[in-house]
C-alpha cells in the first residue's frame, strides 16, 4: 500500500517509506523473495516511471467502453516506449500486455501533407 499520511499500518509485511522515498523504493526492490505491485493507482505509476522504478507494466483491457474516469497516464509529463513483453487474450475479450520500460520513445518523422 503507498500513502502519503499512513503511520501505523495494521497489515502484517507493511513498510512505511519516508525521507528519501526513491531510495527506500530502490532497497525494496533489491531485496530478494518478492515484487512491488501497483493495483490502480495511476499517479503512483506515473511517479514510478518519473523515477525509474518501474521494471514491468501488466496491462488489463476490459471491452468496455465507460466514456469517463480518470486517465492513467496523463496529459502532462515525459514520454516513455514501451516494449511489449508478452501478450494473452482470454475468451471472455479481456486481454493483459506485459511491457518494459524502454526509455525515450523515437517517433517517426513527419510527413508533409500532399497537395491536391
Amino acid at each position: 500500500m503507498a500513502s502519503t499520511t499512513l503511520t501505523d499500518p495494521q497489515w502484517t509485511d507493511t513498510t512505511v517509506l519516508s525521507g528519501d522515498v526513491v531510495a527506500a523504493v530502490q532497497e525494496l526492490k533489491a531485496k530478494p523473495g518478492g515484487e512491488l505491485q501497483v493495483h490502480g493507482s495511476g499517479e503512483l505509476v506515473r511517479w514510478l516511471l518519473d523515477n525509474r522504478l518501474v521494471d514491468e507494466i501488466i496491462l488489463v483491457t476490459y471491452p468496455v467502453v465507460v466514456g469517463q474516469g480518470a486517465r492513467l497516464f496523463p496529459d502532462a509529463g515525459p514520454d516513455t516506449a514501451l516494449d511489449l513483453v508478452d501478450s494473452r487474450a482470454f475468451p471472455n475479450g479481456v486481454t493483459a500486455h506485459v511491457y518494459r520500460p524502454g526509455g525515450r520513445p523515437q517517433y517517426a518523422p513527419s510527413m508533409p501533407t500532399p497537395s491536391t
